[in-house]
C-alpha cells in the first residue's frame, strides 16, 4: 500500500512539473506569435503603391482609376466583400491578387478602401484579420449617408417618417425598395455614397426612415 502510495506521489509530481514547463512555454511564445499577428499586413496605401498603382493609376485595360468617381461607383455599390473576392481571385485582365501572391485578403481589402476612398468613397480601412465589423443601426446609417437628403426631402427624397411619402415606396415590398437604394435610383448614389454599407444596413436604414424610429 506505501509503495502504491509512494508511486500515485511521484505520478502526481511528475504532471505538476510538466504543467508549469507547458506554461512557461506558452508564455515565452505568446509574444512572438502576436509580433507576428500585428505585423505582417501593409496598410491600403502600400500596397496600391507596390502592387496596383502601375494599372489602377492610368486606368490601363480598363482598371478603374484611381481618383476617378465615375470609375469606382458602380464597383463600390458591391461591397468590399464582394470586390475583395474579386481581388483574391481575380477578374477579367487582372490576375489572383493583383499579381502579388503574397499580398493577403486583408490588404487586398485595404487597398480597394484606399483605392475607393481617393474616388469619392467614405469606406472605414478593415484594422485586422480578427477584428470583426459591427453591424451599424438604421439610425446610425441614416446619420452617416442619408439625412442630407431625406431629412429635408432634397432632391424629392422622402422624408424621415414621411408614412404617405413612403408608402408608394415600399408597396411592392421591402427587397425591391433596398435592390435600388443598394445600385443606386435618381439622384442617389449606391449605397447613399457610403460604399462599405451591408446590405443589410442598408434594409435597417430604409426601415428606420419608414418608421421614423429605432
Amino acid at each position: 500500500m506505501m509503495r502504491f502510495m509512494m508511486k500515485l506521489h511521484w505520478i502526481s509530481l511528475a504532471a505538476i512539473v510538466r504543467s508549469r514547463l507547458l506554461l512557461a512555454m506558452l508564455v515565452l511564445l505568446a509574444p512572438v506569435f502576436t509580433v507576428t499577428a500585428a505585423g505582417d499586413d501593409r496598410t491600403g496605401k502600400e500596397i496600391v503603391d507596390a502592387v496596383c498603382r502601375e494599372c489602377h493609376g492610368t486606368g490601363v485595360n480598363g482598371a478603374p482609376k484611381i481618383g476617378d468617381a465615375n470609375d469606382w461607383i458602380k464597383r463600390a455599390s458591391q461591397g468590399l466583400r464582394s470586390l475583395t473576392a474579386h481581388a483574391v481571385t481575380g477578374i477579367r485582365l487582372m490576375p489572383a491578387h493583383g499579381g502579388s501572391a503574397e499580398a493577403t485578403n486583408l490588404e487586398l481589402s485595404r487597398a480597394i478602401t484606399y483605392m475607393v476612398n481617393q474616388s469619392g468613397g467614405q469606406w472605414t480601412e478593415p484594422i485586422s484579420k480578427s477584428a470583426e465589423k459591427v453591424e451599424r443601426t438604421g439610425e446610425q446609417v441614416v446619420a452617416l449617408a442619408c439625412i442630407k437628403c431625406h431629412k429635408s426631402g432634397e432632391g424629392g427624397a422622402p422624408k424621415i417618417g414621411d408614412h404617405a411619402a413612403w408608402i408608394p415606396r415600399v408597396k411592392h415590398g421591402l427587397d425591391p425598395l433596398v435592390l435600388s437604394a443598394i445600385r443606386g435610383h435618381g439622384g442617389m448614389p449606391a449605397r447613399g455614397g457610403v460604399a462599405d454599407l451591408t446590405d443589410n444596413e442598408v434594409r435597417n436604414a430604409i426601415i428606420y426612415m419608414f418608421t421614423g424610429s429605432k
